[in-house]
């Protein structure tokens, strides 16, 4: 499958420029394209200096629909408009007072790649920061979105009247020009190797580094944490089995099926199995949709197979699939109504299994992740809360992964709520069940402690 390649330069134009971001294309451009994505065949798409931040928008849009990997390359330096306090990518025309309207919002970046299927995205960055956004970013770690591996660096505001370099974009594109690109966080790595004398050799902060999975001494915790896949609760059907090299006789192999990017496993139709008519044929499941509608019978007696030569299917009831209406709904940006066909859902399965059942708590998960789609931290924080506290009432030992995922998460949801008082209110909360569920990382009580001490001081 080809793969897609975006690289991203921007930078003002003027006096207002940190880091000569184009200065990096023609040594991206020189690599070959299979060896940029990492694919036999790749698509790649240059912005160099773009003017609109629609017109960025499409391009990454477009690449993001791609079916095969994604790979981006960006440059340029990041700014805060001045209502929202918000990073954005600036461009060519941007300034301090128009960044709202002249520069690409960072947030734009993740919720485009958010449905991605996980792996399939991958971003290196090597950005500077002016001093305002450096602040700013210092305490909020950059990210890509759920399904997206980032990696590179954010560097703080060089010198008086200087423009940087992008040292780090360089190292990762002379690197590529070798013919050979090993896995990104190999990659990645050996950038900033090559890059690491410009450190030391600049005054100042040093640069934030960018990885999954790394710790931000001192920055809010914890790391953000991948998704977690949400799989389908117990009574639901499984998804079928991987396709057989050669298709069975007599039932047509079915397209592969499309695969899902919201981190969602979506039940499907009952898996059947396919009794041959003789004993030479192999055996194998398939899904019902790949049995031809003659060799299925709806009503209670079936032909045999003996008198009528057809293959005997018994099909149970059709399993209802909510997730995909879900999933539209939130490629649509129907927040809203994604979260509430999720509680109808939740409600239901609460009459029918009970409080504390495997299928109630998948539906809480299902919500709190909804929730953190639609950038609700506060109502994510709760949920995944709520969904801790019920799994310890279900007697779930505090040291089970599914507790301390749940505590991790509402933990990192916290750190992004921007009201002080609800804020304050999830702490309190928040550090009743560190008590029990410290996590997997060394501190996570004296992290919230100290926040809830802030906060008490700001108030």
């Amino acid at each position: 499958m080809p793969g897609t390649v975006l690289l991203l330069a921007a930078s003002p134009v003027g006096k207002g420029c940190l880091v000569d971001a184009a200065s990096v294309l023609p040594v991206l451009a020189a690599v070959a394209p299979p060896v940029l994505s990492g694919t036999d065949t790749a698509n790649v798409v240059e912005l160099a200096d773009p003017l609109e931040p629609q017109a960025v928008l499409t391009r990454l849009r477009a690449a993001a629909t791609a079916s095969g990997p994604l790979t981006m390359f960006v440059t340029g330096q990041l700014q805060l408009d001045r209502r929202q306090r918000l990073p954005h990518l600036a461009l060519a025309r941007t300034t301090p007072s128009t960044v709202r309207y002249t520069a690409f919002p960072w947030r734009w970046i993740a919720d485009e790649l958010r449905l991605r299927p996980p792996g399939s995205t991958t971003v290196f960055v090597d950005l500077h920061a002016d001093a305002d956004t450096w602040e700013f970013i210092a305490s909020r770690p950059l990210t890509a979105g759920p399904s997206a591996e980032l990696y590179g660096r954010v560097a703080p505001p060089p010198g008086r009247r200087a423009v940087a370099q992008p040292a780090y974009m360089r190292a990762v594109a002379t690197l590529l020009r070798s013919g050979h690109r090993p896995p990104p966080a190999q990659l990645h790595q050996q950038a900033l190797t090559r890059v690491s004398g410009e450190g030391s050799a600049r005054p100042g902060a040093e640069d934030l580094v960018l990885a999954p999975g790394r710790a931000w001494a001192g920055r809010p915790w914890p790391p953000a944490p991948e998704f977690t896949t949400v799989t389908a609760p117990p009574g639901t059907a499984p998804g079928p089995p991987p396709r057989p090299s050669v298709p069975p006789a007599a039932v047509p192999a079915p397209p592969a099926p499309p695969v899902s990017p919201v981190s969602m496993a979506v039940p499907v139709a009952p898996v059947v199995s396919v009794l041959p008519t003789s004993s030479t044929v192999p055996v194998a499941a398939v899904p019902v949709a790949a049995v031809p509608v003659a060799a299925v019978s709806r009503g209670p007696s079936v032909p045999s197979p003996a008198s009528s030569g057809r293959t005997e299917v018994r099909v149970g009831p059709a399993v209802p699939d909510p997730h995909g209406e879900i999933t539209e709904a939130v490629r649509d940006g129907r927040h809203d109504d994604a979260l509430a066909l999720a509680g109808r859902w939740e409600r239901d399965a609460l009459r029918t299994h009970g409080a504390g059942s495997e299928q109630v708590l998948h539906w809480m998960e299902v919500r709190a992740d909804l929730a953190m789609f639609a950038g609700d931290a506060e109502r994510s924080c709760r949920g995944w809360l709520a969904l801790a506290a019920t799994r310890l009432d279900a007697g779930q030992d505090p040291g089970a992964p599914e507790v301390e995922s749940a505590v991790d998460r509402a933990h990192h949801q916290w750190g992004r709520v921007q009201d002080p008082g609800r804020a304050r209110e999830l702490g309190a909360e928040l550090a009743r069940l560190r008590r029990r569920v410290p996590g997997r990382r060394e501190g996570a009580l004296d992290h919230v402690q100290r926040q809830l001490s802030q906060l008490g001081t700001q108030a």
